[in-house]
């Protein structure tokens, strides 16, 4: 751009050089043509950046990890002037991480035209990717003149965690609620409400239970098996805060979150309905989500991505633990990325749970290989980043 400035310039000396030493009035009409044409090029441009509008489109609102997803860069120029050249530098960042990444983008824009710009991007971690378009750089057909257009335009997409197959046992609950309305499909129960099965009678089975009228109808009696309440209460609870920051951020959260996602599907698949905790930035209060199946999960999940704020403000756990003090659980499971010995000791002594459990989401194999302490009533499991199958291994919930 420099360069046609310079020639540009120096064209205009030349003409005005042909116009003093010859007086015909072709040299007159040059050197004025030379000197409009800088007025008429920036009037152009000026008017075409005043007509162009830009921003961001995305073909799906949610992608996932590792995967490439298209971005659609959308122009539209109302003006009956062409652009010849434009770049577009765009910068994108998860905001799990401060790190902004930088790109850049030619291409023409056509007259009284929109056009889609598409681009791809991929994310080797869960969270949010904000795409901004810093500014567009349009250039007059000279390319003497720029003007910028389309400043600070941001939009988002979700990237969805993965979710692995942990090994561990969901033990029979003690505590029931006979108020369910919800209740196993594959294992029977006590609640008489919901007539689980039927089946020949066995000695010992109880009188109360036989299905008169059906027994009638054949030799042998029918017995009714009752069915089992799945709405227990069980919590997983996930500790958002940010406490530190550094180039592990980012994998910390994408393994906290994938720790959260793989425990609810070890839940779901033994038919546990269970409810997830976390601190949602834009309410500013903790949110609970109940999750009786993977469509559940899926959308809490999402919906608690997009609830997080660039700043990664999270409340301390404490303060939801002190105002649910004595809830009564089945079982309750913390996940967070630091050991709190006055976190898990009030875990230990407030919370009313038949089993405790806490992972600690660790960043390096020296501290995932220490010992846990255990904390009274809570088993503390370490879990290292980006190794979840390996980590959590005959967990109990």
């Amino acid at each position: 751009m420099i360069f046609s400035k310079i020639l540009f310039f120096f064209l205009i000396i030349v003409c005005g050089m042909f116009y003093i030493l010859y007086l015909w009035d072709f040299a007159f009409v040059l050197f004025i043509i030379m000197l409009a044409l800088p007025v008429v090029m920036f009037i152009e441009l000026f008017i075409t950046k005043r007509m162009m509008t830009v921003d961001f489109s995305f073909p799906e609102s949610v992608t996932v990890k590792n995967e490439d997803f298209p971005v659609q860069l959308c122009l539209e120029n109302r003006s009956i002037f062409p652009v010849g050249k434009a770049e577009a530098h765009i910068e994108y960042y998860n905001i799990f991480n401060n790190q902004i990444n930088t790109f850049e983008l030619q291409f023409p824009i056509q007259a009284k035209n929109s056009q889609k710009v598409t681009f791809k991007l991929n994310s080797k971690y869960c969270g949010v990717i904000k795409i901004k378009s810093a500014y567009i750089s349009i250039f007059d057909p000279l390319k003497i003149f720029r003007m910028k257009v389309g400043r600070n335009i941001v939009s988002q997409i979700t990237v969805m965690p993965e979710g692995y197959d942990v090994s561990g046992d969901v033990f029979p609950v003690t505590r029931v609620n006979e108020e369910s309305l919800i209740f196993s499909e594959n294992r029977p129960g006590d609640d008489p409400s919901e007539v689980f099965d039927l089946r020949d009678y066995i000695p010992g089975d109880k009188l109360n239970r036989i299905h008169w009228k059906l027994s009638s109808k054949n030799q042998d009696f029918i017995v009714k098996e009752y069915s089992l309440p799945v709405d227990v209460p069980c919590l997983l609870f996930l500790d958002l805060r940010c406490y530190e920051d550094s180039d592990y951020t980012l994998p910390v959260y994408d393994t906290l979150i994938e720790t959260l996602v793989s425990l609810s599907r070890l839940l779901i698949a033994n038919e546990r309905l269970h409810t997830i905790v976390y601190f949602s930035a834009k309410q500013r209060e903790f949110v609970a989500k109940d999750i009786d199946g993977i469509e559940s999960l899926s959308g809490a999940i999402q919906e608690m991505l997009l609830s997080l704020m660039d700043n990664l403000y999270c409340e301390s756990p404490d303060d939801y633990l002190k105002e649910h003090s004595g809830i009564s659980l089945s079982s309750f499971t913390f996940i967070t990325s630091q050991e709190n010995d006055d976190t898990l000791r009030m875990i230990d002594e407030q919370v009313d749970a038949d089993i405790k459990n806490a992972f600690i989401v660790c960043r390096s194999s020296t501290d995932a290989e220490s010992e846990p302490a255990q904390h009274g009533s809570v088993n503390v499991e370490k879990v290292l980043i980006g190794k979840i199958i390996s980590s959590i291994k005959e967990i109990e919930l």
